[in-house]
Protein backbone atom coordinates (compact mmCIF):
# COMPACT_ATOMS: atom_id res chain seq x y z
CA UNK A 1 0.00 0.00 0.00
CA UNK A 2 1.00 2.93 -0.90
CA UNK A 3 1.71 6.48 2.19
CA UNK A 4 -1.49 7.77 1.45
CA UNK A 5 -3.91 4.54 1.43
CA UNK A 6 -1.78 4.17 4.55
CA UNK A 7 -3.05 7.35 5.89
CA UNK A 8 -6.78 6.55 4.67
CA UNK A 9 -7.29 3.14 6.00
CA UNK A 10 -6.20 4.95 9.43
CA UNK A 11 -8.35 7.58 9.41
CA UNK A 12 -10.93 4.96 8.39
CA UNK A 13 -10.58 2.42 11.13
CA UNK A 14 -10.76 6.02 13.57
CA UNK A 15 -13.98 6.99 11.51
CA UNK A 16 -15.49 3.06 12.45
CA UNK A 17 -14.03 2.85 16.29
CA UNK A 18 -15.10 6.38 17.64
CA UNK A 19 -19.00 5.63 15.12
CA UNK A 20 -19.18 2.42 17.23
CA UNK A 21 -19.18 3.94 20.77
CA UNK A 22 -20.18 7.01 20.05
CA UNK A 23 -23.61 6.36 18.55
CA UNK A 24 -24.62 5.44 22.12
CA UNK A 25 -22.89 8.05 23.86
CA UNK A 26 -25.82 10.49 21.43
CA UNK A 27 -28.45 8.37 21.93
CA UNK A 28 -27.64 8.76 25.69
CA UNK A 29 -27.13 12.52 25.66
CA UNK A 30 -23.44 12.03 26.85
CA UNK A 31 -21.97 13.46 23.66
CA UNK A 32 -19.69 16.00 25.59
CA UNK A 33 -18.72 12.98 27.86
CA UNK A 34 -16.51 12.05 24.92
CA UNK A 35 -14.92 15.41 24.46
CA UNK A 36 -14.28 15.04 28.44
CA UNK A 37 -12.86 11.67 28.67
CA UNK A 38 -10.63 12.60 25.55
CA UNK A 39 -9.43 15.45 27.15
CA UNK A 40 -9.03 13.55 30.89
CA UNK A 41 -7.26 10.52 29.58
CA UNK A 42 -3.80 12.74 29.58
CA UNK A 43 -2.71 11.83 32.96
CA UNK A 44 -3.74 8.53 32.94
CA UNK A 45 -1.37 8.03 30.03
CA UNK A 46 1.65 10.25 31.98
CA UNK A 47 0.72 7.71 35.17
CA UNK A 48 1.22 4.32 32.96
CA UNK A 49 4.54 6.08 31.87
CA UNK A 50 5.88 6.61 35.18
CA UNK A 51 5.11 3.10 36.15
CA UNK A 52 5.95 1.38 33.53
CA UNK A 53 8.82 4.00 32.04
CA UNK A 54 7.69 2.86 28.56
CA UNK A 55 5.42 4.13 26.02
CA UNK A 56 4.26 0.68 24.56
CA UNK A 57 0.36 0.67 23.47
CA UNK A 58 -0.73 -1.97 26.66
CA UNK A 59 0.15 0.60 29.40
CA UNK A 60 -1.18 3.71 27.41
CA UNK A 61 -4.55 1.51 26.90
CA UNK A 62 -4.66 0.71 30.37
CA UNK A 63 -4.21 3.64 32.14
CA UNK A 64 -7.03 5.73 29.79
CA UNK A 65 -9.22 3.56 30.34
CA UNK A 66 -8.84 3.79 33.85
CA UNK A 67 -9.10 7.75 33.46
CA UNK A 68 -11.69 7.02 31.54
CA UNK A 69 -13.97 5.15 34.32
CA UNK A 70 -13.06 7.41 36.46
CA UNK A 71 -14.42 10.53 34.31
CA UNK A 72 -17.41 8.69 33.92
CA UNK A 73 -17.61 8.41 37.63
CA UNK A 74 -16.74 11.32 38.83
CA UNK A 75 -19.12 13.00 36.63
CA UNK A 76 -21.96 10.87 37.21
CA UNK A 77 -21.60 11.49 41.27
CA UNK A 78 -21.24 15.09 41.12
CA UNK A 79 -24.49 15.34 38.58
CA UNK A 80 -26.58 12.70 40.85
CA UNK A 81 -25.23 14.13 44.67
CA UNK A 82 -23.49 17.36 44.10
CA UNK A 83 -26.64 18.95 42.54
CA UNK A 84 -24.84 19.53 39.38
CA UNK A 85 -26.53 19.76 35.95
CA UNK A 86 -24.85 16.81 33.74
CA UNK A 87 -23.14 19.67 31.71
CA UNK A 88 -21.52 21.22 34.87
CA UNK A 89 -20.44 18.70 36.06
CA UNK A 90 -18.82 17.11 32.93
CA UNK A 91 -17.02 20.78 32.82
CA UNK A 92 -16.00 20.44 35.84
CA UNK A 93 -14.42 16.98 35.45
CA UNK A 94 -12.52 16.94 32.95
CA UNK A 95 -10.74 20.35 33.12
CA UNK A 96 -9.57 19.33 36.39
CA UNK A 97 -7.90 16.16 35.22
CA UNK A 98 -6.99 17.40 31.65
CA UNK A 99 -5.10 20.32 34.53
CA UNK A 100 -3.66 17.50 36.40
CA UNK A 101 -1.97 16.02 33.30
CA UNK A 102 -0.45 18.97 31.97
CA UNK A 103 1.28 19.41 34.85
CA UNK A 104 2.20 15.71 35.01
CA UNK A 105 3.79 16.04 31.08
CA UNK A 106 5.51 19.48 32.05
CA UNK A 107 6.98 18.16 35.61
CA UNK A 108 7.98 14.29 34.42
CA UNK A 109 7.95 13.81 30.53
CA UNK A 110 10.59 16.68 29.63
CA UNK A 111 12.88 14.26 28.20
CA UNK A 112 10.40 11.80 26.02
CA UNK A 113 8.38 13.22 22.70
CA UNK A 114 5.34 13.31 24.76
CA UNK A 115 4.09 16.73 25.61
CA UNK A 116 0.10 18.17 24.98
CA UNK A 117 0.39 19.57 21.30
CA UNK A 118 1.18 16.11 20.35
CA UNK A 119 -1.73 14.42 22.53
CA UNK A 120 -4.61 17.03 21.14
CA UNK A 121 -3.27 17.35 17.49
CA UNK A 122 -1.89 14.52 16.53
CA UNK A 123 -0.43 13.91 12.91
CA UNK A 124 -1.34 11.24 10.98
CA UNK A 125 0.85 11.92 7.78
CA UNK A 126 3.82 10.24 9.97
CA UNK A 127 1.50 7.32 11.37
CA UNK A 128 2.41 5.22 8.23
CA UNK A 129 6.39 5.63 9.46
CA UNK A 130 6.21 4.27 12.62
CA UNK A 131 5.87 0.06 11.41
CA UNK A 132 5.28 -3.21 12.93
CA UNK A 133 7.82 -5.66 12.37
CA UNK A 134 7.38 -9.37 13.09
CA UNK A 135 9.85 -12.28 12.21
CA UNK A 136 11.45 -9.43 10.09
CA UNK A 137 8.39 -8.89 8.02
CA UNK A 138 7.45 -5.36 7.70
CA UNK A 139 3.64 -5.35 8.56
CA UNK A 140 2.83 -1.98 8.36
CA UNK A 141 1.64 0.69 10.18
CA UNK A 142 1.75 -0.06 14.39
CA UNK A 143 -1.34 2.51 14.41
CA UNK A 144 -3.54 0.27 11.80
CA UNK A 145 -3.12 -2.68 13.78
CA UNK A 146 -3.34 -1.13 17.37
CA UNK A 147 -7.21 0.92 15.56
CA UNK A 148 -8.52 -2.39 13.68
CA UNK A 149 -7.98 -3.97 17.01
CA UNK A 150 -9.65 -1.54 18.47
CA UNK A 151 -12.39 -1.58 16.00
CA UNK A 152 -12.73 -5.34 16.36
CA UNK A 153 -13.07 -5.32 19.94
CA UNK A 154 -15.26 -2.48 19.29
CA UNK A 155 -17.75 -4.22 17.12
CA UNK A 156 -17.66 -7.35 19.09
CA UNK A 157 -18.84 -5.65 21.64
CA UNK A 158 -21.92 -3.72 20.16
CA UNK A 159 -22.52 -6.82 18.60
CA UNK A 160 -22.72 -9.07 21.90
CA UNK A 161 -24.31 -6.66 23.89
CA UNK A 162 -26.84 -4.59 21.23
CA UNK A 163 -29.68 -5.94 22.95
CA UNK A 164 -28.74 -4.28 26.43
CA UNK A 165 -26.77 -1.20 24.98
CA UNK A 166 -30.35 -0.53 23.25
CA UNK A 167 -32.53 -0.90 26.12
CA UNK A 168 -29.66 1.27 28.18
CA UNK A 169 -29.61 3.77 25.82
CA UNK A 170 -33.35 4.54 25.10
CA UNK A 171 -34.92 3.41 28.61
CA UNK A 172 -32.69 2.26 31.29
CA UNK A 173 -35.80 1.87 34.05
CA UNK A 174 -36.91 -0.62 31.88
CA UNK A 175 -33.26 -2.07 31.40
CA UNK A 176 -32.93 -1.49 34.99
CA UNK A 177 -35.96 -3.98 35.75
CA UNK A 178 -35.34 -6.93 33.29
CA UNK A 179 -32.89 -7.09 35.31
CA UNK A 180 -29.75 -5.48 33.35
CA UNK A 181 -27.14 -3.86 35.06
CA UNK A 182 -27.09 -0.56 33.60
CA UNK A 183 -24.32 0.67 35.39
CA UNK A 184 -22.22 -1.81 34.44
CA UNK A 185 -23.19 -0.91 31.05
CA UNK A 186 -22.19 2.12 31.39
CA UNK A 187 -18.87 2.08 32.91
CA UNK A 188 -18.26 -0.19 29.61
CA UNK A 189 -18.88 1.93 27.31
CA UNK A 190 -16.77 4.35 28.85
CA UNK A 191 -14.04 2.05 28.95
CA UNK A 192 -13.96 1.46 25.21
CA UNK A 193 -14.52 5.37 24.71
CA UNK A 194 -11.39 5.78 26.72
CA UNK A 195 -9.63 2.64 24.90
CA UNK A 196 -10.73 3.92 21.44
CA UNK A 197 -9.60 7.57 21.88
CA UNK A 198 -6.39 6.84 23.38
CA UNK A 199 -5.58 4.62 20.35
CA UNK A 200 -6.24 6.93 18.16
CA UNK A 201 -4.15 9.95 19.97
CA UNK A 202 -0.67 9.46 18.61
CA UNK A 203 -1.69 9.05 15.00
CA UNK A 204 -4.88 11.65 14.84
CA UNK A 205 -5.02 13.46 17.72
CA UNK A 206 -7.54 14.11 20.58
CA UNK A 207 -9.54 16.55 18.10
CA UNK A 208 -10.18 14.43 15.46
CA UNK A 209 -11.10 11.34 17.51
CA UNK A 210 -14.04 13.79 19.22
CA UNK A 211 -15.12 14.99 15.76
CA UNK A 212 -15.72 11.43 15.02
CA UNK A 213 -17.14 10.53 18.13
CA UNK A 214 -19.63 13.26 17.78
CA UNK A 215 -20.12 14.13 14.34
CA UNK A 216 -20.84 11.44 12.15
CA UNK A 217 -23.11 9.71 14.89
CA UNK A 218 -25.20 12.62 14.81
CA UNK A 219 -25.65 12.87 11.06
CA UNK A 220 -26.79 9.36 10.97
CA UNK A 221 -28.90 10.10 13.91
CA UNK A 222 -30.71 13.22 11.48
CA UNK A 223 -30.94 10.22 8.51
CA UNK A 224 -33.00 7.60 10.30
CA UNK A 225 -35.03 5.81 13.47
CA UNK A 226 -33.36 2.79 13.39
CA UNK A 227 -30.26 2.08 15.62
CA UNK A 228 -28.77 -0.37 13.54
CA UNK A 229 -29.17 1.69 10.20
CA UNK A 230 -27.86 4.40 12.42
CA UNK A 231 -24.40 2.42 13.55
CA UNK A 232 -23.96 1.22 10.25
CA UNK A 233 -24.52 4.74 8.44
CA UNK A 234 -22.51 6.63 11.39
CA UNK A 235 -19.46 3.81 9.99
CA UNK A 236 -19.79 4.67 6.26
CA UNK A 237 -19.61 9.05 7.27
CA UNK A 238 -16.53 7.94 9.42
CA UNK A 239 -15.00 6.27 6.58
CA UNK A 240 -16.08 8.88 3.68
CA UNK A 241 -14.90 11.88 5.69
CA UNK A 242 -11.55 9.83 6.18
CA UNK A 243 -11.02 9.97 2.44
CA UNK A 244 -12.76 13.00 1.47
CA UNK A 245 -10.65 14.85 4.64
CA UNK A 246 -7.28 13.15 2.74
CA UNK A 247 -8.68 14.05 -0.60
CA UNK A 248 -9.26 18.20 0.32
CA UNK A 249 -5.61 18.25 2.72
CA UNK A 250 -4.10 16.99 -0.42
CA UNK A 251 -5.55 19.89 -2.60
CA UNK A 252 -5.09 22.68 0.07
CA UNK A 253 -1.80 21.14 0.93
CA UNK A 254 -3.39 21.78 5.23
CA UNK A 255 -3.65 19.61 8.12
CA UNK A 256 -5.01 15.86 7.44
CA UNK A 257 -6.62 15.41 10.37
CA UNK A 258 -8.17 18.84 10.45
CA UNK A 259 -9.50 18.72 6.92
CA UNK A 260 -11.12 15.32 7.90
CA UNK A 261 -12.97 16.57 10.62
CA UNK A 262 -14.53 19.78 8.29
CA UNK A 263 -15.10 17.02 5.86
CA UNK A 264 -17.35 15.13 8.89
CA UNK A 265 -19.29 18.70 9.62
CA UNK A 266 -19.83 18.54 6.11
CA UNK A 267 -21.88 15.87 6.03
CA UNK A 268 -23.37 16.78 9.26
CA UNK A 269 -24.76 19.64 7.56
CA UNK A 270 -25.88 17.69 4.34
CA UNK A 271 -27.47 15.58 6.73
CA UNK A 272 -29.40 18.08 8.42
CA UNK A 273 -30.37 20.50 5.08
CA UNK A 274 -31.56 16.83 3.41
CA UNK A 275 -33.01 14.55 5.38
CA UNK A 276 -36.37 13.33 4.66
CA UNK A 277 -37.69 13.34 7.97
CA UNK A 278 -35.85 15.43 9.93
CA UNK A 279 -34.08 18.17 7.49
CA UNK A 280 -34.38 21.96 7.12
CA UNK A 281 -35.55 21.56 3.58
CA UNK A 282 -37.80 18.58 4.32
CA UNK A 283 -39.55 20.58 6.93
CA UNK A 284 -39.93 23.69 4.19
CA UNK A 285 -41.41 21.85 1.49
CA UNK A 286 -43.79 20.50 3.94
CA UNK A 287 -44.84 23.33 5.41
CA UNK A 288 -45.58 24.58 2.00
CA UNK A 289 -47.78 21.74 1.39
CA UNK A 290 -49.80 22.17 4.07
CA UNK A 291 -49.86 26.01 3.69
CA UNK A 292 -50.90 25.84 0.16
CA UNK A 293 -54.73 24.50 0.47
CA UNK A 294 -55.19 26.95 3.30
CA UNK A 295 -54.23 29.85 0.92
CA UNK A 296 -56.10 28.66 -1.90
CA UNK A 297 -59.35 28.11 0.42
CA UNK A 298 -58.59 31.60 2.06
CA UNK A 299 -58.21 33.83 -0.97
CA UNK A 300 -61.30 35.35 -2.82
CA UNK A 301 -62.27 33.89 -6.23
CA UNK A 302 -62.31 35.44 -9.39
CA UNK A 303 -66.19 35.08 -9.61
CA UNK A 304 -66.26 36.70 -6.25
CA UNK A 305 -64.20 39.34 -7.23
CA UNK A 306 -66.17 40.04 -10.29
CA UNK A 307 -69.71 40.42 -8.46
CA UNK A 308 -68.00 42.61 -5.74
CA UNK A 309 -69.68 45.95 -5.74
Amino acid sequence: MTHGMWIVAIGSLVGVACALVGCFLILRRLAMLGDAISHSVLPGIVIAFMLTGSRNTLPMLIGAGALGVLTAFITDALNRHGRLQSDAAIGVTFTWLFAIGVILVSLYTDYIDLDVDCVLHGEILFAPFDTWEWGGRDLGPRAFWMLAGISIINVLFVTLGYKQLKLCAFDAGLAATIGINVTLWHYVLMGLVSITTVGAFESVGAILVVAFLIVPPNAAYLLTDRLAIMILLACLIGVASAIGGYAMAYALDSSIAAAMAVVSGLCFILAALLSPSHGLLGHLLRGRRISAPDQAFDSPSPSGDALAP
